[in-house]
């Protein structure tokens, strides 16, 4: 794969990171644009203590469509676009939609014009289980219809998938949106992982920073839901398994081999596990117990999803490898790396 470049949109975030490792070790040249918004360009430097590959950073916003432009101008040769560039904490879009829908869909109105105008005909999609909605069954798969999302995150996720569904049958673009479940976990050398700015809105951060004596306490969002325990359920994925799968959708679109113009794959274990679950499985993993609190529900929360993962498996030839220890044990030991690394 040499020669190949790959634009990543979002490149310095959490999943953004850990898919530049594994497209660096396929031999993909990556280019990088991000905002800095919710992330910082250190983590570049520690990408390149990985992979010994520093990529090229642009630091611009893509709602800035003069900056993007003048980007594909100064770099014609782009082979795809692993976009990854979003807002996506879902209690701030209930708090704050016109912010959300403003730059999740105005950045990739953007990034379709200028991937338009200079030919670029490839094109991976961050899209979400948020799509959902709260599914009539479990596990839900690709056919399932897509409900009203609880939040106005997911709203934007499931326009996008609109959006580009109609831009495909009008133009030569070709794309692959995975839905992922929830992404947790670091990178085995605790050198990258999820870093929030401010006070989390994931779970697994919000239980590392509660561990190593950041927060005060986890606030556990509602007890009262129809679950075994009343805990909201959710699909864990290690974050390296779902970097691994946006290499196997670029190599699929690269080397021609989807099946249709616009190819949709959940990225998911296939396996719920309640929030309680969670905090429990952690608690065993790093060997001491968790202050948690029960509060009320949260706005914009699904009660349970997880994935039906048989498409990806089946025609990605993909997946997930780790689980929920190895998440949360990976998680945990890049949270105590962190103050050793001077990380901000």
């Amino acid at each position: 794969m040499l020669n190949k470049r790959i634009l990543v949109t979002g490149g310095t975030g959490y999943i953004g990171s850990h898919t530049i490792v594994e497209l660096q070790a396929k031999g993909f040249e990556v280019v990088v644009i991000d905002s800095l918004q919710n992330s910082h360009a250190d983590v570049l430097n520690r990408v390149a203590q990985i992979s010994g590959i520093k990529p090229k950073f642009y630091h611009f916003d893509l709602c800035d469509k003069i900056a993007l432009q003048h980007f594909f101008e100064e770099e014609p040769n782009i082979h795809a676009v692993i976009h990854f560039a979003a807002l996506k904490a879902v209690g701030e879009s209930v708090e704050q939609p016109l912010l959300y829908y403003r730059n999740n869909m105005l950045s990739l109105i953007n990034l379709l014009e200028m991937m338009q105008l200079f030919n670029v005909q490839h094109l991976v999609f961050s899209s979400s289980c948020t799509v959902y909605g709260q599914p009539d069954n479990l596990p839900v798969s690709e056919l399932a219809p897509l409900k009203e999302p609880e939040s106005p995150y997911g709203k934007t996720k499931q326009m996008a998938e609109k959006l580009l569904a109609d831009v495909v049958v009008a133009s030569p673009l070709k794309v692959v949106s995975l839905r992922y479940f929830n992404p947790i976990g670091a990178h085995d050398s605790a050198l990258i992982g999820e870093l929030p700015i401010g006070t989390p809105n994931n779970l697994v951060p919000m239980i590392t920073q509660t561990a190593a004596g950041i927060r005060e306490k986890l606030l556990v969002f509602g007890n009262d839901y129809n679950t075994p325990d009343g805990s909201c359920i959710r699909d864990y994925i290690h974050v390296v398994d779902i970097a691994k799968a946006h290499v196997v959708a670029i190599e699929r679109l690269i080397h021609s081999h989807t099946k249709s113009s616009y190819e949709v794959f959940n990225l998911g274990t296939g396996h719920g596990f309640s929030v309680l679950e969670t905090i429990k499985t952690f608690e065993k993993v790093a060997a001491q117990k968790l202050n948690y609190e029960i509060t009320s529900r949260r706005s914009g929360d699904v009660e349970q999803v997880f994935a039906d993962t048989s498409l990806a498996n089946d025609e990605l030839g993909w997946k997930a490898e780790r689980n929920l220890e190895n998440m949360l044990s990976t998680a945990w030991n890049w949270q105590k790396k962190l103050s050793e690394l001077s990380i901000k």
